[in-house]
């Protein structure tokens, strides 16, 4: 009798264990809507983050969009989203008081990457040729080891955070020229135009390059544009990726964020191409530091 009676007391105790189990999963579940817009290095990530964090919150709306760093911080700061995506600081961006409103979570980092057509056979470029290039003082490959081809430069518009990385670290700040009849922020569009354009030559960040075959990412300075080169402070060309809130954000941005920079989600990070900050040596830190 004791035994059966024991029996049933566990019983009762594991059922009513369960049921405090699942009533504290309930209670951790997110809800509401989350809105994400700006940096289209950022959005495959950002993207692949919110499909699984809303198939863990089903209550949870997440809708990510481009646009831009500059539109993203924009609309975060206008209240228009509930986080703005960006490859840059917020100051470089809007205005100081503007800025000021914004709390920023810096999520991984992004390396970019020059980028030519296939065919090309053009794999390494001096800082010097690649600078030439984009400020339109190069306009005919021969000139930096190719064939005679004339170069097609494909830009992107000024509110680009990968523009502004690329000029500072790939350009040395130089101004780049414009080309507003190839000029995109969506780095789809500009990878099928590099592959199209047998003289064409842009830049993405490396997420873009996974399993990639259709395009030639460039060596700067005999430096190839690599994570592992990235970490060891070698290759110069990326920056933080941050996604900024108004304020501390709502919960529901907060537990987006916090997803996605957790242990759980964290793998999908490198696997994606993109970098993880605390992998970074003192000798990369320290190169961007001097900005």
């Amino acid at each position: 009798m004791k035994k059966t009676l024991s029996m049933i007391l566990s019983t009762a105790l594991c059922v009513s264990m369960l049921a405090f189990g699942t009533a504290a999963v309930a209670e951790t579940a997110v809800s509401g809507t989350v809105t994400a817009a700006g940096s289209s290095a950022l959005l495959p990530l950002a993207q692949a983050a919110a499909d699984a964090f809303m198939e863990k919150n089903p209550d949870c709306s997440i809708v990510v969009n481009g646009g831009g760093s500059g539109q993203g911080l924009k609309q975060v700061a206008d209240g228009a989203v509930d986080i703005g995506n960006s490859d840059v600081f917020a100051e470089q961006k809007l205005d100081a008081d503007a800025a000021k409103t914004l709390v920023d979570h810096k999520v991984c980092t992004v390396t970019m990457a020059a980028v030519v057509n296939k065919a090309l056979g053009v794999s390494n470029l001096t800082t010097e040729q690649l600078t030439d290039i984009f400020t339109a003082k190069i306009t005919n490959w021969k000139d930096v080891g190719g064939p005679d081809e004339a170069i097609l430069l494909v830009t992107r518009p000024t509110s680009s955070g990968t523009r502004a990385l690329f000029k500072t670290w790939a350009l040395k700040d130089a101004e780049e020229a414009s080309n507003q009849a190839l000029e995109t922020d969506d780095s789809g569009t500009l990878l099928e135009t590099v592959k199209n354009n047998p003289g064409a030559i842009g830049y993405v960040a490396l997420s873009y390059l996974v399993n990639n075959v259709d395009v030639q990412a460039v060596s700067i300075d005999g430096i190839a544009p690599t994570l592992e080169n990235t970490y060891n402070g070698t290759y110069l060309v990326w920056g933080y990726e941050h996604m900024y809130t108004k304020g501390e954000g709502s919960d529901a941005a907060k537990a987006f964020i916090n997803y996605m920079t957790g242990e759980e989600f964290s793998s999908n990070i490198e696997a994606m191409g993109y970098g993880v900050a605390s992998k970074l040596t003192d000798a990369a830190i320290a190169t961007h530091e001097a900005k």
